[in-house]
C-alpha cells in the first residue's frame, strides 16, 4: 500500500504549493478539502492542515473533523492551520496589532525539537497572517519565536502535534523545505520512495490490471500530458492503443505534420485528422470568444467521435488529466468560477459512453514531466510550452479567416523559432502571439501603409494559476519585431504585453 501525507484544504492560495514540495522529497500525498470525509487507514503517515482566507474567529470559518487523526497521528498545522489547533484547544487567536506578512527571522529556536532540527539561527520566514496566537494551550510549547510573534512554531507536549505561523512551503522560507523533511520523513517516518520509476512501475502494473486486453482510444494534442498518458498507456497495453491528432486548422505553422512525426518515432500508433476546413467553416463571422471556444470544442469532438467510432470494440478513453485538475474540481469552494471554457476532450464520455483512464490523475506538471523523461520521451515534447486547445483560435481577436490563421501562423512562427535559437525557450513558461482586431499607419519604403497589430506575449509560471511577463532582452524584442514586420505581410507593428496574471489572462480571449 502507498504510504501518503494527506493536506486538508482550507482554501489558501499555497495548498499546492505545500503538496509539491512534499513530492518533491519523494514523498507521495494528496489534497482533501476539509469538510470531506477521509478515509484514514495505515497508508496515511501524517497529516498537514493548510493556510485559510479565513480568520478562526469568523462565524463561518472552516472546522475540519480530527477524529483519528489528531493524537494518533503526526499533525502539522500551517498558518490558519496552527492558529485553529491552538484556538479550539485551548489557546487564544487575536488580530494582529499590525498586519504580518513579508519577510521576518526567527530569534529563538528550540533546536533539540525535531520539527526544528538542524535550522540555522535567524533563519528567514514567510509570514502571511492577520491574525496572531496571543495564547497557546497550557499544554503545547512554544518552539520558535520572531522578533514580533512570539508564538511562531509550537509543539504539544503530550502528542505529536505541531503548529507553524509561518509557511514553510514558499521559497522565502529559505529552510522550509528542511523542515518540512523533519516532519515529513523524520517525524512521520516515510521513506522517500515516490520516485518517477516507482511511478511508472505501478502505474503500468495497474493499467494492465484495469483494462487487460481492452482496447482504449487517446486524443492526443502534441502538448505533454497527453504524450506522457499515451506512452504509459502503450507500454501497458501496446498495439491495443490508438491515438487520434485532429487538426483544427489552428495549430502553430507545420504543427500538424512535425507532431505526427514524432509520434511515430515514440512508436505510438497515430491516426491523424486533418479537419481544418470543417472547422474553419463552422468558425466564418464568429467574432465572440466563449462562442469560438465552444464551437472548437464541440467540433472537435464530433469529429474525435467519428473518427473513433472507426474502430471496433474500444472501451475506455485515454487522457491525460492532472491533478491540479481533479483537485479543481473537489475543492472547498467548489469549481473555479468560469473564467473562460476550457477546451479538452470533457464531453467525450458522455458521447462516447466510454469508460475513462485518466494514468496521471495524481502528478503535478512537473512530475508529468520528470515521468516523462523517465520514460526518455523526446525533449521537445517534454519541454513543449502550454498550448490552448482553441489554438490561434482565441489568439485571433474578433472573427477567424484563414488569412489571419496564415499572418499570425508566421509571425508566432518567427517568434518561437527566435526564443529557440537565442536559448530562451526553456526560461520562458509559455509564448505566443496574438493578432488584434486593430490596423495602424506604418510607412514602408516611401509608402503608408494601414495593416495589422499583432501582440508578443511571453510569460513565466509554474502551474499556469498566477504568471508573470517575461523580462525578454530588448536586442532580442527588437530583432523579432524587425524579423516580422519585415517578412510577414500584412503586419507593420508590433507591441510587447508586459501584463501579469492576475489581473490579467495570460491568452486574450
Amino acid at each position: 500500500m502507498l504510504e501518503k501525507i494527506i493536506i486538508l484544504d482550507f482554501g489558501s492560495q499555497y495548498t499546492q504549493l505545500i503538496a509539491r514540495r512534499v513530492r518533491e522529497l519523494n514523498v507521495y500525498c494528496e489534497i482533501h478539502p476539509f469538510n470531506k470525509k477521509i478515509q484514514i487507514d495505515s497508508s496515511v503517515k501524517g497529516v498537514i492542515l493548510s493556510g485559510s482566507p479565513f480568520s478562526v474567529r469568523d462565524a463561518n470559518a472552516p472546522i475540519p473533523d480530527l477524529e483519528g487523526i489528531k493524537g494518533k497521528l503526526p499533525l502539522l498545522g500551517v498558518c490558519y492551520g496552527a492558529q485553529y489547533l491552538s484556538h479550539y484547544y485551548g489557546g487564544e487567536v487575536l488580530p494582529s496589532s499590525t498586519r504580518e506578512y513579508g519577510r521576518a527571522h526567527l530569534q529563538y529556536i528550540k533546536d533539540s525539537n525535531q520539527l526544528l532540527s538542524g535550522i540555522s539561527a535567524h533563519s528567514q520566514v514567510w509570514m502571511s497572517h492577520g491574525d496572531t496566537i496571543a495564547r497557546i494551550p497550557d499544554n503545547y510549547d512554544i518552539i520558535a519565536s520572531t522578533a514580533d510573534v512570539k508564538v511562531c512554531a509550537y509543539q504539544a507536549k503530550d502528542e505529536v502535534t505541531f503548529g507553524l505561523q509561518f509557511h514553510p512551503e514558499v521559497y522565502h522560507t529559505t529552510e522550509g523545505l528542511n523542515i518540512l523533511k523533519n516532519f515529513v520523513v523524520g517525524i512521520c517516518g516515510c521513506e522517500q520512495a515516490w520516485t518517477p520509476a516507482s511511478f511508472i512501475e505501478s502505474t503500468v502494473n495497474s493499467l494492465k490490471q484495469k483494462l487487460g486486453n481492452d482496447k482504449v482510444v487517446l486524443g492526443l494534442s502534441g502538448g505533454v500530458d497527453s504524450s506522457v498518458a499515451a506512452v504509459l498507456i502503450h507500454r501497458a497495453i501496446g498495439v491495443n492503443l490508438t491515438c487520434i491528432f485532429v487538426d483544427n486548422g489552428l495549430l502553430r505553422k507545420n504543427e500538424y505534420a512535425k507532431v505526427l512525426d514524432s509520434y511515430k518515432h515514440l512508436g505510438l500508433n497515430v491516426i491523424g485528422v486533418d479537419a481544418g476546413q470543417k472547422f474553419m467553416d463552422d468558425l466564418k463571422g464568429v467574432t465572440d470568444p466563449e462562442k469560438k471556444r465552444k464551437i472548437i470544442g464541440r467540433d472537435f469532438i464530433e469529429v474525435f467521435d467519428a473518427e473513433a467510432h472507426k474502430l471496433q470494440d474500444v472501451k475506455w478513453l485515454g487522457q491525460g488529466t492532472i491533478y491540479p485538475d481533479v483537485i479543481e474540481s473537489v475543492s472547498v469552494n467548489g469549481p473555479s468560477a468560469t473564467i473562460k471554457s476550457h477546451h479538452n476532450v470533457g464531453g467525450l464520455p458522455e458521447t462516447m459512453k466510454l469508460k475513462v483512464v485518466e494514468p496521471l490523475n495524481l502528478l503535478f506538471k512537473d512530475e508529468v514531466r520528470r515521468v516523462g523523461r523517465a520514460l526518455e520521451i523526446p525533449s521537445d515534447i517534454l519541454n513543449r510550452h502550454p498550448f490552448p486547445g482553441p489554438g490561434l483560435g482565441i489568439r485571433i481577436l474578433g472573427d477567424v479567416t484563414a488569412e489571419k490563421v496564415r499572418i499570425l501562423q508566421d509571425v508566432d512562427d518567427i517568434f518561437i523559432e527566435g526564443l529557440k535559437s537565442n536559448g530562451l525557450y526553456d526560461q520562458v513558461w509559455q509564448a505566443g502571439a496574438m493578432l488584434l482586431p486593430v490596423q495602424s499607419v506604418g510607412v514602408m519604403g516611401d509608402e503608408r501603409t494601414y495593416e495589422n497589430v499583432v501582440a508578443l506575449r511571453a510569460v513565466s509560471s509554474t502551474d499556469g494559476m498566477t504568471a508573470d511577463w517575461c523580462h525578454l532582452p530588448y536586442e532580442f524584442l527588437a530583432k523579432v519585431s524587425n524579423d516580422i514586420i519585415n517578412k510577414v505581410k500584412g503586419v507593420n507593428r508590433v507591441v510587447y504585453d508586459i501584463s501579469s496574471k492576475p489581473p490579467a489572462t495570460i491568452e486574450w480571449e
